[in-house]
């Protein structure tokens, strides 16, 4: 199974990574303001907020092979709609319809894959760090971010900023292919005896158990909001500004640097993840280290006006949020029962997407103002802000905090959420 992930790790990441290094530039040139190209993208994000949970329960009650192969399909429909908004030079509340409906793509993958993954490898008896499988995972992932993003910018160089859209979407068609051949739930039984409201009202009141009800999960998902909520804004707000430092606002390959570039550091991260968690007895030191230094990092990265001062503190940033990602799937995972496993992590989705979709019209509009620079010393000063949200979540000394292999802590499938805090 751990070769089937690694597999649709690739793929949707491949997809995915086509336009990622030119997404922000694609926006403009429809004739976007920044404040609409960044509220598109928050328009996204709010998508993924409304959809999480009830895609989630999708997964956790007809089945996470289900979840991802309806997603796959609705990405490929949205992608397609995105590029004939650009063709058409289309109004904003065009853009604001379909970024939500790429938004209900993407939360049929959140959570429904990490899911299928680990309830596998406990069926099959794996011994192994889940640092480790997912480390591997993103280093995979980092390779097909590598690779798209580049070629993204080279094409959109070469042809124009649609055709790496037209790509993404037909390499969605194949995954759907692959999907469905390769793809098999195992060790989950699907609860398929209640009707969806039902069913709907019962994972979501287990995974709120599970997930905001249990302290040590509350408190990292409470983080959430202003770390991954901030990078979404960071990674596409990188693209014009590597081209304002630049001097060049048409040189599409110097942008896709910006993802190549955090694509690398995956690949790095992910090597690293489970070298770093060995110098750690907890593994929230790990993610408490990873988030002083990017916001730290994000501070210099708005002070800074030269470029390749700017790519060297883009690539440590890139590092330390791919560092942190294992980890932090691992923790999270390590408290979540299998039953409520796809819902919760989507929660985890839900809460990060919350951020995104408050912080990035807002910080959309002090670029507007006072340029990229000042929206990421902002982006800096928000992040910071999920420090004492770890350290209670560090406060509540639960066993998946020391924990290092996948059925080393069994009883967390079991046990009732910890009362403590």
């Amino acid at each position: 199974m751990q070769g089937t992930y690694y597999t649709l790790m690739l793929g949707n990441t491949l997809a995915a990574s086509f336009i990622w290094g030119i997404n922000t530039l694609f926006l403009l040139d429809a004739g976007l303001s920044n404040l609409e190209a960044f509220a598109a993208n928050a328009f996204f994000t709010a998508g993924m907020l409304i959809f999480e949970i009830p895609t989630g329960v999708v997964a956790d009650t007809v089945g996470r092979r289900a979840s991802y192969l309806i997603g796959t399909v609705t990405l490929a429909v949205t992608t397609a709609m995105y590029w004939l908004l650009w063709v058409w030079h289309s109004p904003f509340w065009a853009w604001a319809i379909v970024s939500v409906l790429l938004g209900l793509g993407f939360t049929f993958f959140s959570g429904a894959v990490d899911a299928w993954l680990v309830d596998a490898l406990k069926a099959t008896g794996y011994q192994g760090s889940l640092e480790a499988v997912f480390g591997r995972a993103q280093i995979v992932g980092g390779v097909a971010m590598l690779s798209g993003s580049v070629l993204g910018g080279v094409i959109a160089q070469a042809t124009n900023l649609g055709v790496p859209f037209v790509i993404r979407a037909v390499v969605l068609v194949v995954m759907f292919v692959v999907a469905a051949l390769l793809m098999h739930d195992i060790g989950f039984t699907p609860e398929r005896g209640e009707n969806p409201i039902k069913a709907t009202r019962t994972v979501f009141r287990a995974s709120v158990k599970y997930g905001l009800g249990n302290p040590p999960v509350r408190w990292l998902m409470l983080a959430s909001p202003f770390t991954a909520g901030v990078g979404i804004y960071v990674f596409y707000a990188l693209q014009p500004y590597l081209l304002e430092l630049w001097g060049d606002e048409e040189a599409y390959t110097v942008a896709g640097l910006a993802a190549a570039l955090l694509s690398g550091a995956a690949i790095l991260g992910g090597a690293l993840a489970p070298w770093v968690r060995k110098l750690f007895r907890h593994r929230t030191s790990s993610i408490l280290l990873a988030t002083i230094s990017s916001a730290i990092v994000l501070l210099g990265l708005g002070l800074v006006r030269n470029f390749w001062v700017a790519i060297v503190l883009v690539a440590v940033w890139g590092i330390a949020s791919a560092i942190d990602d294992p980890v932090h799937r691992a923790y999270l995972n390590d408290m979540i029962p299998s039953k409520q496993r796809a819902t919760v992590l989507s929660f985890d989705s839900l809460m990060g997407s919350g951020g995104g979709v408050v912080f990035q019209p807002v910080l959309g509009r002090v670029a507007d103002v006072g340029g990229y620079g000042a929206s990421l010393i902002w982006s800096g000063v928000i992040s910071a802000v999920a420090i004492p949200f770890v350290l209670l979540s560090r406060a509540q000394h639960s066993p998946a905090d020391t924990a290092h292999d996948v059925n080393e802590d069994e009883a967390t499938d079991e046990s009732e959420p910890s009362t403590q805090g």
